[in-house]
């Protein structure tokens, strides 16, 4: 696996309602611009049609109105709902995306997370999951260049083929998972990655441990291969300048999407009603859930992230509103500045330079003075200066006078 962590985001979206839909989505959009300059690596953008609080219903579109405001960061539906979709109109969408953001696309897939969705579409919840795995079978074959023809069990094909390839040789997949191993097993079975977007509620961190095994089974039962550099794991981030600040200033947000969407409308079975905001952030810290603190608490909480999960390629900071936006930016700059580059590898150099130089600075600020010394030797004028210098109300030491010299 490959030790350079990625890092992005997930933007489902969240959002309270009550607020002008536009305006939300603007900043999404000026969210993803923030991103592309801090040097995140992805952005992901969910699919979602009903519940008011998750206001964007094509990711391809959000995505392609984002490339063009922004240059290097790689975008993905994070995820296309396949059974709400033609699996051939998918792949041509993603294709379009591909070119229209100049090769940055990726195309992550899902059953689809909201009950009410499915409900006004008339698809049986139970069908789903399997549905997902039979669209995206036939949408790699059609991204390879395939030519299909099949009866779907909603769908069907005859001779089909994407009259236009992606621009990238191959366009990164990846597979929802949540707590079932459903979503690892289609992406074992289709040796694509996966994107874990419940790895934050309790249920999803335990089921990290034995999460990715589902995913080599069914990989090793298809013939193809995974690997964890291609493991996607979603987490709440809420960076300050200490871990009290962090927690007050996410918490009343916290409780907010808890209490109104999560349990007060989405009606999560599990789910307990917070009465605190700070306390609903302290308990979500604490079991895991979020990662709460100052930059240095960040890395230490995913250096622990990695240990429990064996090991992943990327990290995507769940994008909420929690906080008031300019905390909620001055997150993101403060991972990108002194988290990211920590498990990137870019520090390494930097530190060890200047270790090196720490510890052989008297060696060689003595060799410079040496050499100033005897410059200033060849010169009477500069030798007088030199004497005046040394004569003056501020006595200085010699190598400290060369090198001010200098």
């Amino acid at each position: 696996m490959n030790d350079r962590l990625r890092f992005g985001a997930f933007l489902a979206p969240h959002h309270p309602i009550g607020e002008h839909p536009t305006l939300q989505i603007r900043r999404d959009l000026e969210l993803a611009q923030l991103l592309d300059e801090l040097q995140y690596d992805e952005f992901w953008v969910g699919e979602h049609h009903s519940g008011g609080w998750e206001t964007i219903a094509s990711p391809e579109l959000f995505l392609a109105a984002a490339a063009e405001h922004t240059h290097r960061i790689m975008l993905g539906t994070g995820v296309v709902s396949v059974p709400y979709h033609h699996p051939f109109t998918t792949a041509q969408r993603i294709v379009q995306l591909d070119h229209i953001s100049r090769g940055r696309a990726m195309l992550g897939v899902g059953p689809g997370a909201l009950p009410s969705d499915a409900a006004m579409l008339g698809i049986e919840p139970l069908t789903q999951r399997d549905q997902m795995e039979e669209g995206l079978g036939v949408m790699l074959r059609l991204l390879r260049g395939e030519t299909v023809t099949c009866d779907g069990s909603w769908y069907k094909l005859r001779d089909a083929a994407l009259h236009v390839r992606p621009l990238q040789r191959e366009v990164p997949v990846a597979v929802a998972s949540m707590i079932s191993p459903a979503g690892m097993k289609a992406a074992g079975k289709h040796g694509v990655g996966v994107l874990s977007v419940g790895s934050y509620s309790p249920e999803g961190l335990t089921a990290l441990k034995t999460q990715w095994s589902f995913a080599e089974s069914a990989a090793k039962e298809h013939g193809q291969q995974v690997d964890r550099s291609n493991w996607r794991i979603v987490m709440p981030f809420h960076l300050s300048d200490s871990k009290e600040q962090a927690l007050r200033e996410v918490g009343e947000g916290l409780k907010r999407w808890n209490n109104e969407y999560v349990v007060g409308i989405i009606g999560r079975p599990d789910g307990k009603l917070f009465g605190d905001g700070y306390e609903s952030a302290k308990y979500m810290d604490e079991y895991g859930g979020g990662i709460f603190g100052t930059p240095e608490e960040a890395i230490e909480r995913l250096q622990k992230l990695q240990e429990l999960a064996g090991g992943f390629g990327t990290v995507l900071s769940f994008a909420h509103d929690w906080a008031p936006r300019e905390k909620m930016w001055r997150s993101y700059e403060l991972l990108a500045r002194y988290v990211m580059p920590r498990f990137q590898g870019l520090l390494n150099s930097i530190d060890e330079s200047a270790a090196r130089v720490s510890a052989n600075k008297a060696k060689l600020m003595a060799g410079a003075g040496s050499a100033i010394m005897k410059e200033i030797a060849k010169d009477e004028r500069a030798v007088a200066a030199f004497k005046n210098m040394q004569a003056g109300p501020f006595t200085i030491a010699p190598a400290q006078t060369t090198v001010s010299s200098k």
